[in-house]
């Protein structure tokens, strides 16, 4: 009797297994039709030119200390028409944004308590939904292919937005001086004008007289 007793659970878990392995051939229909969402991430009209694994740490003036924004990818993006580069970071899990501004000519990248892993700079941030004044660490897994690749790309970026903006306004200056030439030109050509009418009239008035003149004189004649 105890051997069959100790048999009769396996025997019910076969007959378990067999029930749940039946296919009935019975069709249950979803209660909700979920509908594909497409999911826009703001980077659609971005390329990417750097994109590496790191931490981030932002710097709290209050309590005069680092404070750690997250792991993940920080990313260098250009936009595909204006051409202008902003550095993107991103939780690795909520995929918050922990970083978000453009790379400038103000940018400078520093090495960070002597360590040669990470890096430290000033930027104006929007991360948070405002614009404001940032200090950020960033730290990478190596020197060589991390570290120095992405301040090396930054500080390239920052110099060639510099040489754009400075030739922009020399090409402002430029113009600025042309319109300037163009406008005492016009003024000269209408001070000429308005001399040459006003000489113009004073002669028909002349001639007007000398004719008012010589007409009493006929009359007196006569």
């Amino acid at each position: 009797m105890a051997s069959t007793d100790v048999d009769r659970p396996e025997e019910e878990e076969a007959a378990a297994d067999a029930g749940e392995e039946e296919d009935t051939g019975a069709h249950v229909s979803p209660i909700v039709r979920l509908e594909e969402v497409a999911v826009t991430t703001g980077e659609e009209d971005e390329d990417s030119l750097l994109d590496l694994r790191a931490k981030l740490y932002r710097f709290d003036k209050v309590g005069n200390q680092w404070k750690e924004r997250g792991s993940g990818n920080v990313k260098l993006l250009k936009h595909k028409e204006t051409g202008k580069v902003r550095l993107v970071m991103r939780q690795a899990k909520t995929l918050k944004i922990c970083a978000n501004h453009l790379v400038v000519p103000s940018i400078k990248m520093q090495e960070h308590a002597g360590s040669d892993k990470s890096c430290v700079w000033h930027a104006m941030d929007f991360s948070d939904g405002e614009l404001k004044e940032e200090m950020f660490a960033i730290r990478f897994g190596s020197v060589e292919t991390d570290c120095k690749k992405f301040r090396e790309m930054v500080e390239e970026i920052a110099e060639s937005v510099d040489k754009i903006e400075e030739n922009e306004s020399k090409d402002v200056s430029s113009a600025a001086s042309l319109i300037e030439k163009l406008t005492v030109s016009e003024n000269k050509t209408e001070g000429n004008t308005t001399k040459e009418a006003a000489h113009a009239e004073d002669e028909k008035k002349e001639v007007h007289e000398e004719k008012q003149a010589n007409t009493k004189e006929s009359y007196t004649a006569s």
